[in-house]
C-alpha cells in the first residue's frame, strides 16, 4: 500500500531524515519506534503532504504522491491524527465529527453513527464543547474525525501520550479494531510495548534513520528493544 524509497527531509540546512526506506502493506498495523527527537513525527508529516521529501519518494497504491499538497491527502484516502489531537474546542463533538467529513459528498449519517458504535462515549458527549473533553475523549474523538473520511490509511502520531493506564489500553483495542474493520494503520508510538502488541511489524528510528525493522512479535523480544525501548536490562549487562 505505501512504499517510501530513500526519503531525505531537510529543515534549512538541518537533515531530519536521512533517506529512510520502509513499506506498510494493505491491512497491517505498521509502529514506528525511537525516542524524543528521533524524526518519527518528521515522518508522519512527511507521509501527510506537510513535509515534501527533498530527495526519494513516496508511492501511495502505486502512485508517487511525494509532492502532493497537504489539502488532497484526504481524497487520496489518508488520514493524519497529529500528535496533541488538535481537535476544534469551541466545536462541539457532532461539528468535530461532521469536519472529518468535509470532503465527501452526500449523507454521511452512517458513518456518524459508525463513529457513536465505536466510541460510545462520544454519542453521550455529542453535544458537548471538544474542549470540555478529558483527554482520552478527545484523543477518541481525534480518531473518529479522521475516521469520518473513510481513510484507507490511518496516520496515527502517539495516541496514548499524556492518557492513563486504563484509557491507553482502550485506546490500543479500538486502533486494533480499526484494522480489523478494514483501515491500514501506521503509528507513532513511545509506548513499545503497548504499539508491538497490536503491531503486525514495525521500525525503530534513530537520529532521522531506519536502524532496523521486524516482526512486531520479533522485536517485543529483541534485545536491543527490550533494553532502549520497553525498559528492560539484558542479560550481562
Amino acid at each position: 500500500m505505501l512504499q517510501v524509497n530513500d526519503a531525505v527531509v531537510r529543515y534549512g540546512a538541518i537533515t531530519a531524515l536521512h533517506g529512510i526506506t520502509f513499506e506498510v502493506q494493505k491491512g497491517e498495523i505498521v509502529t514506528l519506534l525511537g525516542a524524543n527527537g528521533a524524526g518519527k513525527s518528521t515522518t508522519l508529516r512527511m507521509l501527510s503532504g506537510l513535509h515534501a521529501p527533498a530527495t526519494g519518494s513516496i508511492v501511495f497504491e502505486g502512485h508517487d504522491i511525494s509532492q502532493v499538497k497537504a489539502h488532497k491527502f484526504m481524497e487520496l484516502g489518508i488520514a493524519h491524527v497529529p500528535e496533541g489531537r488538535r481537535i476544534f474546542p469551541q466545536m462541539t463533538v457532532e461539528e468535530n465529527l461532521e469536519m472529518g467529513a468535509f470532503t465527501r459528498k452526500g449523507s454521511f449519517s452512517d458513518d456518524m453513527e459508525r463513529m457513536y458504535t465505536t466510541f460510545p462515549i462520544l454519542k453521550e458527549r455529542r453535544k458537548q464543547l471538544g474542549g470540555n473533553l478529558s483527554g482520552g475523549e478527545q484523543q477518541m474523538l481525534a480518531i473518529g474525525r479522521a475516521l469520518m473520511g473513510n481513510p484507507r490509511l490511518l496516520l496515527l502520531d502517539e495516541p496514548s501520550m499524556g492518557l492513563a493506564p486504563m484509557i491507553i489500553e482502550t485506546i490500543f483495542r479500538i486502533i486494533d479494531e480499526i484494522r480489523d474493520s478494514g483501515t491500514t494503520v501506521f503509528v507513532v508510538e513511545q509506548n513499545a510495548a503497548q504499539a508491538l502488541r497490536i503491531a503486525d511489524r514495525g521500525y525503530v528510528m534513530e537520529n532521522g534513520r531506519i536502524v532496523f525493522g521486524d516482526k512486531a512479535s520479533n522485536l517485543l523480544h529483541d534485545e536491543r528493544v527490550r533494553a532502549v525501548y520497553l525498559g528492560e536490562t539484558v542479560e550481562g549487562d
